[in-house]
């Protein structure tokens, strides 16, 4: 069942064949999360080595900050949602967002080697990476046609990584001119961050205006309009209450739960870099240009996957995408020459990313009404936060209490489990007839 139409209805249909330019209020987000994520991932990029090399954190210790700096803004990321839903708020919410990110490097300056002004500063960067990535995802389905959101987000996400890209050679760059002194590198994030707030002032279009008479005006099927809005109400007339009315739709309901089942059965980034920097044991000032190899692949990837779910579905990509981590993790643990290893679990990790982050959101796009797609992509992004919140956690205790190869084949247990589940519940798009017929 095909309940509403997220992108532009009124927009008249592109012939076929036809090659359709990407909205260009997909380009200024791009722009935006360029600069930022220059920022951002210039601290990412230094962060498990300044914690757990320079201040002596345990794995146990920096599974902990790690994941509960990214989960504990699960509830942040509902109520940034819902707040830009309200009036079509997306600019003002997804604005703070930034600009809370933008200030956490400044706390990152003063707190000196004290973890818990670390973890502090650490928190306040998730909470606005939690305030500004579902309306910023809203405004990327807002005005971009539903058959074309793959390639949207995808385009979206491939600026994204240029500024990931970036970024870790900039710390790089620095580290070695300073001595290691990380302070260079949060001060120099710090300006670069306050740069992308501007940008996203400057052009990053306000107010949606006619959102609320096209949800009104919405065509739907006779189902769609006598059923879910005549038990939910319209979510115009009600923007802050039922945020969860969209869990009653089916398909949507088995998007939020595989997300989460997914994320609690993936090892992040981090802990994979520390891990090939013990597999490997290189210098450790060449370990912030370990994402670069990830982020490149990456980069190529993003609009070709995008394009290709467009065309053959977002659910298969999605899946794909998470068993890419298996080989992953397996190199990690075979007896491989390094040469094999390095370039294998990068390649593997882009592989990942490029095939799941942007076409999550495609897949959950349509299934969600006019004026509640920023609430209803921050209810999936929650599920997935909090799903790899226990997943760092549970990593770092195993790897304390156990090894770090004990801890990977768990995992690698866990995800295969995860992706027999998925397969199952994962729906199609609402657009395909077996969607429609439920």
């Amino acid at each position: 069942m095909y309940l509403a139409t997220t992108g532009r209805p009124d927009a008249p249909p592109t012939p076929s064949g036809v090659r359709r330019r990407v909205p260009g209020t997909v380009l200024a987000l791009g722009a935006v999360s360029l600069v930022t994520d220059v920022s951002s991932e210039m601290v990412t990029a230094v962060l498990p080595l300044y914690l757990v090399l320079g201040l002596g954190l345990s794995p146990l210790q920096f599974g902990l900050l790690d994941g509960l700096s990214t989960g504990a803004t699960a509830l942040v990321r509902l109520l940034g949602g819902a707040t830009a839903d309200r009036g079509g708020r997306h600019k003002e919410v997804g604005g703070l967002g930034y600009a809370l990110s933008a200030c956490s490097r400044l706390g990152l300056l003063l707190a000196g080697g004290a973890t818990g002004w670390i973890a502090a500063a650490l928190a306040v960067d998730r909470l606005g990476k939690g305030v500004r990535t579902a309306p910023r995802d809203a405004l990327i389905t807002l005005h971009s046609p539903p058959e074309d959101l793959g390639r949207a987000f995808g385009t979206h996400r491939a600026m994204d990584t240029t500024g990931a890209l970036l970024g870790p050679p900039a710390a790089f760059a620095l580290l070695w001119a300073t001595a290691d002194a990380y302070d260079a590198v949060f001060a120099v994030s710090l300006c670069v961050g306050a740069f992308g707030v501007l940008l996203w002032v400057l052009l990053v279009p306000g107010r949606h205006r006619g959102s609320a008479r096209r949800a009104r005006a919405v065509p739907a099927g006779p189902r769609a309009r006598g059923g879910l809005l005549r038990r939910f109400g319209s979510p115009i007339d009600r923007p802050l209450g039922g945020l969860f009315d969209g869990l009653r739709v089916p398909g949507y309901r088995r998007i939020v739960l595989c997300a989460g089942l997914l994320g609690a059965a993936t090892v992040g980034d981090a802990f994979l870099y520390l891990l090939l920097q013990r597999r490997l044991v290189f210098d450790p000032t060449w370990f912030p240009l370990l994402p670069l190899g990830a982020a490149g692949v990456y980069l190529l990837l993003a609009v070709p996957a995008g394009r290709l779910a467009d065309r053959i579905g977002r659910r298969a990509p999605l899946l794909y995408g998470h068993t890419a981590l298996l080989p992953a993790y397996g190199l990690l643990l075979a007896p491989l020459p390094d040469p094999v290893v390095l370039p294998g679990v990068l390649l593997l990790l882009g592989v990942f990313y490029a095939t799941t982050d942007g076409v999550l959101m495609a897949l959950a796009g349509p299934f969600l009404t006019e004026g509640r797609q920023a609430s209803g992509l921050a209810v999936v992004q929650t599920a997935q936060a909090l799903a790899r919140l226990g997943a760092a956690v549970a990593f770092g205790a195993l790897w304390t209490a156990s090894g770090p190869e004990t801890a990977l084949v768990v995992a690698s247990l866990a995800l295969t489990a995860a992706l027999g589940g998925a397969a199952r519940l994962l729906p199609t798009t609402p657009s395909e007839p077996s969607e429609r017929s439920d």
